[in-house]
């Protein structure tokens, strides 16, 4: 709270919105509207003053600093000028704030319309030092209850649509045309882009392939007609080039079957031999250079701009899912859960289609597969299954159970988008791929654990059968810094 003042006249205080700092009694000094201000309106940009951690250890907690700090996202304590250390506490506040690194400040904005003459207040957080006069009309609190992460001082996390607090890059971003493509730099995430694949000899995939020398060249043509009529041209061996050229000597790749084919009796050919093919088309001409060795392949690099483009309303559908996501996590942690959530929304200018939600419950259920990812999936399986949510009751199998799934029918997430507070470990990344989802959104990387780039990339390892997208939002867009775990865990 701020220090009471002698003082009986209210200074005015310049700025755009014409807010001035005033005097209540029990409170003292604090930010008052002189005029009607709009919610989302910017009423102060505050510099900020860093103290390393250590400093603040040693000096600034035992001071009255402590109760004017804010616990910056490297660890670094921050104290607000200007009129952000003015801002009285409230359990129902009018003023949201975002922690800034890109210019190190604090940017403070109205959450709902303010009258004239009313205080701006902040949300100080739920382990107050002080006696609010005001009621608690969001409850009591214990002492017991987990720390939100930021010191004295909180940041407002209503659910509702408008109180979120965006930056202003974001703002900008959102709006415009729903319908514009926006560029990929600006885009509010960073694609995870694969490091080049069979850059050395040791890591070219192949497989064995039957060959046949031809003597006589003229041969070719007959025996390219009879590949084609004996069904021996497949796909599989779509990316290499039917015949190699080494000097004199001619070379037929024939087919991958695993007994040796049966030649044409007309043609005088020696019996066909096994040799190692690579598995797939050059990406890059290094790739070529070293896949040319095995066999002749094509080259086929990725084409710029192959990601899918985003307008900008599935931005702000994007957008609005991050909100629910961070929401969903809040709540686990307050329920003594870990802060982890998954969440399907439905897809982008879709009116149905599949939804869930869901946060991890390893400690509630006391359960270690309880991961949220898993707990999302089997969400999704029970509502197929026509609610059957309970795996440990037996289920008498219907018809359709009885009946073999056609090839893909049981891919749980084929076409949707997974919005993840963290980086998925490596079971639950596996979960991902079976499922057949189609791209991943994750907040916080998981280094240590993570499968989709931290630890490892299970969509790009050589023999799974599936691919998806991956997605790191850029963690600075929202103040997500409660939600952060232990990097040793499993998220």
């Amino acid at each position: 709270m701020n220090s009471q003042s002698t003082s009986t006249a209210a200074p005015e205080h310049l700025n755009s919105t014409g807010c001035r700092i005033g005097y209540t009694e029990g409170k003292g000094r604090g930010v008052y509207a002189t005029c009607p201000i709009p919610k989302r309106t910017v009423v102060e940009i505050s510099p900020v003053l860093f103290f390393s951690k250590q400093e603040y250890d040693d000096h600034g907690k035992h001071t009255v600093l402590d109760h004017y700090t804010f616990n910056w996202k490297d660890g670094r304590m921050a104290l607000a000028l200007g009129l952000g250390s003015l801002f009285n506490h409230s359990n129902t506040p009018n003023v949201s704030f975002t922690l800034d690194p890109q210019t190190d400040s604090i940017r403070y904005e109205t959450v709902r319309d303010i009258d004239p003459h009313e205080e701006l207040c902040i949300f100080y957080g739920h382990k107050l030092w002080f006696d609010p006069l005001e009621s608690n009309s969001l409850g009591e609190h214990s002492e017991d209850e987990v720390d939100d992460g930021w010191g004295g001082l909180s940041m407002v996390n209503d659910e509702s649509e408008d109180s979120v607090s965006e930056n202003a890059s974001l703002r900008a971003l959102l709006d415009g045309n729903e319908d514009e493509i926006i560029d990929e730099e600006s885009l509010p995430f960073i694609r995870y882009k694969p490091p080049p694949e069979e850059e050395e000899l040791a890591t070219i995939r192949t497989m064995l392939a039957w060959v046949v020398d031809v003597p006589e060249p003229r041969h070719i043509t007959t025996l390219l007609k009879w590949l084609k009529k004996a069904g021996l041209e497949n796909p599989d061996l779509g990316h290499l080039k039917r015949i190699r050229k080494q000097g004199e000597k001619t070379t037929l790749l024939i087919s991958t079957c695993l007994s040796a084919p049966t030649l044409p009796e007309d043609i005088d050919l020696p019996e066909p031999v096994q040799v190692p093919v690579p598995t797939s088309a050059a990406l890059t001409l290094t790739s070529l250079a070293l896949k040319t060795t095995f066999w002749p392949t094509f080259y086929a690099p990725r084409r710029k701009g192959e990601s899918e483009a985003w307008p900008r309303g599935k931005v702000r559908w994007a957008v609005e899912a991050i909100k629910t996501l961070a929401s969903e996590c809040r709540k686990a942690k307050i329920r003594g859960d870990l802060p982890i959530a998954a969440y399907v929304p439905l897809p982008y200018s879709a009116d149905e289609g599949k939804k869930a939600i869901a946060h991890d419950t390893r400690v509630s259920a006391k359960h270690p597969l309880r991961h949220a990812v898993l707990n999302l999936v089997r969400q999704i399986a029970a509502a197929e299954s026509q609610g059957r949510e309970d795996e440990d009751v037996p289920v008498q199998p219907s018809e359709d159970d009885m009946n073999p799934l056609r090839n893909g029918s049981n891919y749980l997430l084929t076409s949707l988008t997974v919005f993840l507070s963290h980086e998925p470990c490596i079971m639950c990344s596996m979960a991902l791929l079976h499922s057949r989802v189609k791209e991943v959104i994750y907040l916080h990387p998981m280094e240590k654990t993570g499968g989709c780039g931290g630890l490892a990339c299970l969509p790009t390892l050589q023999g799974v059968n599936h691919r998806f997208d991956i997605c790191r939002w850029k963690i600075d867009t929202f103040n997500l810094q409660d939600i952060i775990i232990d990097d040793n865990l499993d998220a």
